[in-house]
């Protein structure tokens, strides 16, 4: 059997929009939208330079229906690429664009194979002696185990399945298709190429069993680099594999204490330190951060008093590490030092009990809950919803703006 090397993606969710993040910049915010579709470009040329035998992409080729025809040119135009360097491409369908969601389709080169949704079936690649099986979605919610369906390997061939699956599960992905490694490692394929868990994730290695990833991060829920694997193979056995990252553009959540810190410019300096590492192992792309400071610092109050000007402060010191490092949020978790409580005394009033007796009113407590749950439950995913159902964090925070406020007013 002929030595050869494959990749396997998955989840590349063209037309997927970024959700949460709030950049004024309204053209480093077109080149967020863009980064999926430049990841895809950027893996065909990957593998159109490594000269891979051909490609798998185990579903979710696209985020949903098409608004129009432009995603699906997309996407054609880039495995016309690969049809004319001779590298076959086989997917499956998966949740996000299953057969009864997209309702559109633009005729794609020969060299894509596709596969039904009503049963499994096997393509089979005759001068490698390679059969790969898998199954599309037919809807977005398939409960069926899909691996017990998939036909038995072929003997004295190299077998790899396809599946879009949840199989062991993630709390962040919804269960589709649910399986067990067991499942899988019945079958006695020699591969699988999973798709739908957007984690990079080596389930077992004998067979290997993988989740690639998705392409592109697409929220601050996605951090970390992103890409596919490449697959080699000799002697009908898998001797290599290796992550092959093509995002284009990053997310990334970066927590800095502050503790004991008094001074704004001794805090913009600790955030440029941590800064640093992170923006290195970024390797120039654009990075879309949220910066959570933490600890008891003197600065507390100062910042939730003015938070614009000092989240203008930490866009320009991430910008002197790197010029493509921009806040997705800054989020103050920062604490008041024990025994530092803000004496304020407005004509013999004291604002701060004021509020305390204001923050543990059951009434005012349930009333607030009520409408931070509404809004919470209007805001897409990744917009910062899940914030709104910590009513003491955001009862602290407002007091800490008026705290602050007052302050700077009686100085």
């Amino acid at each position: 059997m002929a030595a050869f090397t494959f990749i396997h993606a998955a989840d590349l969710h063209l037309g997927s929009p970024l959700t949460g993040l709030a950049l004024k910049d309204a053209e480093i915010a077109r080149r967020f939208a863009s980064a999926g579709r430049r990841a895809f470009e950027e893996l065909v040329d990957r593998a159109i330079a490594l000269k891979v035998a051909f490609l798998i992409v185990a579903g979710d080729v696209y985020d949903g229906d098409w608004a129009d025809n432009t995603i699906g040119l997309f996407f054609a135009r880039q495995v016309a690429r690969l049809d004319r360097a001779g590298i076959p491409v086989v997917l499956v369908r998966g949740n996000h664009d299953a057969e009864s969601v997209i309702t559109k389709a633009i005729t794609l080169p020969p060299c894509v194979r596709g596969y039904r949704a009503d049963r499994a079936e096997t393509h089979r690649l005759d001068h490698l002696r390679v059969a790969l099986h898998g199954r599309s979605f037919p809807n977005r919610a398939v409960e069926e185990n899909y691996a017990l369906t998939y036909p038995a390997p072929v003997p004295g061939w190299f077998n790899i399945g396809v599946l879009h699956t949840s199989c062991t599960g993630s709390s962040l992905h919804d269960t589709y298709a649910p399986c067990s490694i067991a499942d899988l490692t019945g079958r006695g394929y020699d591969y699988w190429a999973l798709g739908h868990i957007h984690e990079h994730a080596e389930l077992a290695r004998d067979p290997w069993i993988v989740f690639p990833g998705n392409l592109q991060g697409r929220s601050v829920r996605e951090c970390g680099a992103k890409g596919a694997v490449v697959v080699e193979v000799a002697d009908g056995r898998v001797t290599g594999v290796s992550r092959l990252i093509v995002d284009q553009a990053r997310f990334a959540t970066l927590d800095v204490a502050l503790a004991g810190i008094a001074e704004e410019g001794e805090a913009l300096a600790a955030i440029e330190a941590a800064l640093r590492p992170l923006a290195q192992e970024a390797g120039g792309r654009l990075l879309a951060l949220r910066l959570r400071l933490t600890g008891q610092t003197g600065l507390h109050d100062r910042i939730a008093a003015d938070r614009e000007a000092f989240t203008a402060e930490v866009q320009a010191a991430a910008q002197r590490i790197h010029e493509d490092i921009w806040l997705e949020r800054l989020v103050n978790a920062t604490r008041r030092p024990e025994g530092a409580g803000p004496r304020i005394d407005i004509s013999g009033i004291d604002p701060v009990a004021m509020l305390a007796s204001v923050e543990r009113d059951p009434d005012f407590r349930a009333r607030a809950a009520a409408v931070l749950a509404e809004i919470g439950g209007k805001l897409p995913a990744g917009a910062g919803g899940e914030e709104l159902s910590d009513l003491d964090a955001l009862c602290a925070e407002a007091e800490a703006v008026i705290v602050g406020r007052l302050s700077g007013r009686s100085c």
